[in-house]
């Protein structure tokens, strides 16, 4: 528990699903959080629930002055800022044949460059004060491809791959760099479709399509506790459940294999799909 003790912690994304479990799990292990959302009544509520020393305020992570403000704000209030977890982040997807520009996009602006906004504004801090921590929440869909979702999984690869690439840069200033990639977790996220708004018309019940890629949606609290027991330990690339681990190995010695599980999933996925649809 003394690990986060009276640490500083800023969680983009904080208003729910993993942002805001990541808040209750930190305050219950003594850091003081902030958490941010572009919902900023989301953002309230999550430090209401929370309680003790809790704040929040109302951050669009595509706004890089924003982003870096906030940092300036909470180094400037606790002296420091010891951590930074990159959380917030959308899913977009659908069939190819109905995504457009706008899809591809949104990903990019919100999953890619909100990540790269709060490493940014969260790095000098760092290094001047001689360590800190940066966690990016990606996906296992940052590791395996995932069809039907292809904007979300593209975002989520470029995280991933950020995070590698700096890992040994930011480790000569003492700043440790971990990437989360969890197999559905169960967070509103997977009730959430933006893709009507940007134009598509259809993509898969998510919750059944991720289920049947991977196996049933993860509690989010198991995520948090073994999420943070990793980052305790620094470990690089943080992949859970058991079972998401399994298909991560299995990817890389037997591709075949998860190859087939993928293409089932995506075939059954497509007989979901209105006839009437383009």
């Amino acid at each position: 528990m003394t690990f986060w003790q009276n640490k500083s912690v800023v969680i983009t994304g904080g208003g729910s699903g993993i942002g805001k479990a990541l808040g209750a799990g930190l305050a219950q292990r003594g850091a003081r959080v902030w958490l941010s959302d572009v919902n900023g009544d989301s953002a309230t509520e999550a430090a209401s629930e929370i309680g003790g020393d809790a704040e929040s305020l109302a951050l669009d992570v595509t706004d890089a002055d924003s982003m870096a403000a906030h940092i300036d704000e909470v180094a400037r209030v606790h002296g420091r800022i010891d951590a930074v977890f990159n959380n917030a982040g959308i899913g977009v997807g659908g069939d190819i044949r109905e995504l457009n520009l706008a899809h591809f996009n949104r990903s990019i602006d919100v999953n890619i460059r909100g990540v790269i906004h709060g490493i940014m504004a969260a790095f000098p801090h760092m290094k001047a004060q001689g360590g800190g921590i940066i966690v990016n929440t990606a996906s296992a869909a940052g590791l395996l491809g995932l069809p039907l979702l292809a904007p979300y999984s593209m975002s989520k690869h470029a995280v991933v791959g950020l995070s590698s690439a700096l890992r040994f840069e930011a480790a000569e200033h003492g700043i440790q760099l971990n990437v989360l990639c969890p197999m559905a977790i169960e967070t509103p996220l997977l009730e959430t479709d933006i893709s009507r708004d940007l134009g598509a018309s259809w993509r898969p019940d998510i919750r059944s399509y991720l289920t049947q890629v991977g196996g049933p949606p993860y509690p989010v609290h198991k995520f948090i506790d073994y999420a943070l027991r990793q980052i305790e330990k620094n470990k690089g690339i943080v992949v859970a459940p058991f079972g998401g681990r399994v298909r991560v190995a299995l990817s890389k010695v037997l591709p075949g294999v998860i190859e087939h599980l993928t293409r089932k999933a995506y075939l059954e996925a497509l007989t979901t799909r209105p006839k009437d649809s383009p």
